[in-house]
Order: structure tokens, then sequence, then C-alpha cells
């Protein structure tokens, strides 16, 4: 039962790696250079231009603490991959994380393909697992 979820986890990383690159890009081309990973660090924790990005690390950190748990449940592991579709189908979240998150979509194939990722692993769950 835990393989779902650590593939899902896996794929969230590397979806979230990707949106972080896409994001620092536009900032860079829009309002400036990030001087350097700490700067790049203070950014994402406290700048409101990469405050949309939070569900996604929000997510994983859910994940993770579902995966630490000494007992997984069907019900567990149905609760993540529930709020993975919710939050990853950007048409029916709207709000700034979707409008955000369609924007990186249209703008960078590198998100594109690790979303697809993310919704094959959100796809990969079966009743009997």
């Amino acid at each position: 039962m835990r393989l779902p979820l650590i593939e899902l986890h896996g794929a969230l990383v590397k979806l979230h790696k990707a949106l972080l690159d896409s994001e620092r890009q536009v900032y860079e081309k829009d309002i400036g250079r990030i001087q350097s990973p700490n700067h790049f660090f203070q950014l994402l924790t406290g700048d409101p231009f990469f405050a949309w990005l939070r569900p996604i690390s929000q997510l994983i950190v859910a994940i993770d603490e579902t995966l630490d748990a000494k007992e997984l449940t069907h019900a567990d592991v149905d609760a993540v991959m529930a709020q993975s579709v919710f939050l990853l189908v950007p048409a029916t979240t709207g709000g700034e994380f979707g409008d955000r998150y369609v924007a990186a979509l249209q703008r960078d194939p590198r998100v594109v393909l690790t979303h697809a990722q993310v919704a094959k692993r959100i796809g990969s769950r079966r009743p009997e697992d």
C-alpha cells in the first residue's frame, strides 16, 4: 500500500523542483536577479511571489507524515490521493494557485512533463492495493 505514495512523493518532488526553477526564471526576468541560494531560500519562504507554491510543499509533507504512520490504511492513501487530485487539477481549483499553475504548464515543457508523471502516479493506485 505504501508504494503508490512513495512513487507519488517522488513525482511531486520533481514537479516541485520544476516549478521552482520555472518560477525562478520568471522572477529573475520580471523582478530581478536572485543573488544566492540563501537569497532564493529567503524569497521562497517570505516573498509573496513564491507563496502560491506552498500547497505543493504541504502536500509533500502530508505524504511524508502518512508514510511515517505506524499503520497505513486504504483511507489514508485515498485521502492523500484525493488531495493530490484536487490540488493538481487547476481548472477546478481556480484562485491564485490554479492560475499560476496553469501559467507554468503553458510556458514550461519541464513542468508539463513532471505534471504528467504526477498524474500517472495519482492514477496508479488500484482498489486492490
